[in-house]
């Protein structure tokens, strides 16, 4: 187990990180694109600034892990180990990244940049978009109960293929639940 370590301004894209278990570990300015992370366990760590776009990570778990302006694109998120998911997102850019029939109840996303992200049969039950940009986002038989898009930008979710029950959303964000019907909001 490797503990309350920081990694500043590691490249990690021709040598791999050694497989392990993070526990309270800092990754900071360090690049992983387009490397493997898979099978390793990160607990109570913290991302920041890191390159971690098209990274393997099959079998990977994330619990209790922020990341914070992080380029995270092209990420199959399906592909970790669901166990005690859970994390964080700020500042970060997941476009292209994949969600897929995962539970992330409760987790937030917040001033991210998540276009053409794949939330198709997601539970999303009390997760929090703040400011966050959903652009081509894909929601379809996605659990969005309790969900808050107050502050959500760009969204397009069709409320017959969800379960949209007590979801939070502003009377600006009104043309992203209605635009399959083609009406006109003024």
């Amino acid at each position: 187990m490797i503990l309350d370590q920081t990694f500043k301004n590691q490249n990690y894209t021709q040598s791999r990180l050694p497989k392990g278990e993070y526990e309270n570990c800092i990754f900071e300015g360090c690049n992983f694109e387009n490397g493997y992370l898979d099978n390793q366990n990160f607990m109570e760590c913290e991302f920041i600034d890191c390159n971690l776009s098209n990274v393997n990570l099959a079998h990977t778990i994330f619990k209790e892990v922020t990341f914070s302006h992080c380029k995270m694109m092209g990420l199959k998120f399906e592909d970790c180990n669901d166990f005690l998911m859970d994390f964080r997102f700020e500042n970060c850019t997941l476009n292209f990244s994949s969600f897929y029939g995962l539970t992330l109840k409760n987790q937030s996303f917040i001033k991210s940049k998540l276009i053409e992200v794949d939330f198709t049969e997601t539970d999303l039950t009390n997760v929090y978009f703040d400011s966050s940009d959903l652009d081509r986002a894909i929601f379809s038989q996605t659990h969005l109960q309790k969900a808050d898009f107050t502050k959500a930008q760009n969204f397009n979710i069709d409320p017959e293929k969800n379960l949209l029950k007590n979801a939070k959303f502003s009377k600006d964000g009104l043309p992203g639940l209605l635009s399959k019907y083609e009406i006109k909001i003024e």
